[in-house]
C-alpha cells in the first residue's frame, strides 16, 4: 500500500509483489532469506557504507534495535558501494567491520545496489512506494525506510536523519 492508502502491485520476473514479505535477499554470509521472516515485525531497511561520514549511525541504529527488541522490530542493513565507493570492502569484512566498531548485532545482507538497472528488487519496490527528495533513487548511503506489520514501506527518511529522530515513527507503528 503506498502513502495515499493504494494497494501497489510490483512486478519481478513474472511475479506480483505486494510487501516486502514477497522478497527475498541474500545475508552478509550468503545464505538466502525470504523476508517473509520478518512478517508482524516493524521494520527499518538501510542502504549501509562503511567509509561514509555518515558511518557513525550504525551506532544509532544497533541502539533502536536492542531498545525495541527483535520480536517487535528488526533494522535491516544491505551495504551499498554504488555512492563514491564508500563500500569497496567483501562482504566478509563488511561484516567483520559493523561487528568490531559498531557491536552491530542487526540483521546484515550482501552487499547489493541500490539504483539504475542493477538495484535489489527490493529496493526498486521501496523507491517505488516512498520518493526521497530527488525522485524514486536513493539520495545516499544511509537511506532509511520504515515499514509497519503488514510489510508496507510507510516512511522514507533521508541520510542525515539520525537513527534517534525515527523513535517516535516506530513506536506507532510498534504500538
Amino acid at each position: 500500500m503506498n502513502k495515499d492508502g493504494k494497494n501497489i502491485m510490483y512486478e519481478i520476473e513474472g511475479d506480483v509483489c505486494m510487501n516486502i514479505y514477497d522478497f527475498k535477499a541474500n545475508t552478509i554470509s550468503g545464505v538466502e532469506k525470504d523476508l517473509g521472516e520478518y512478517r508482524g515485525k516493524v521494520v527499518l531497511i538501510v542502504n549501509t557504507a562503511s567509509k561514509c561520514g555518515l558511518t557513525t549511525q550504525y551506532r544509532g541504529l544497533e541502539a533502536l534495535y536492542k531498545k525495541y527488541g527483535s520480536d517487535k522490530f528488526v533494522v535491516l542493513g544491505f551495504p551499498c558501494n554504488q555512492f563514491a565507493r564508500q563500500e569497496p570492502s567483501s562482504n566478509e569484512v563488511i561484516e567483520n567491520f559493523c561487528r568490531i566498531n559498531f557491536g552491530v548485532t542487526f540483521p546484515l545482507f550482501e552487499k547489493i545496489e541500490v539504483n539504475g538497472d542493477g538495484a535489489h528488487p527490493l529496493f526498486k519496490y521501496l523507491t517505488s512506494m516512498e520518493n526521497g527528495l530527488y525522485g524514486e533513487d536513493i539520495d545516499w548511503n544511509f537511506t532509511k525506510f520504515l515499514v509497519d506489520r503488514n510489510g508496507n514501506a510507510v516512511k522514507r527518511f533521508t541520510p542525515v536523519t539520525e537513527p534517534k529522530k525515527i523513535e517516535v515513527d516506530i513506536e506507532i507503528l510498534i504500538n
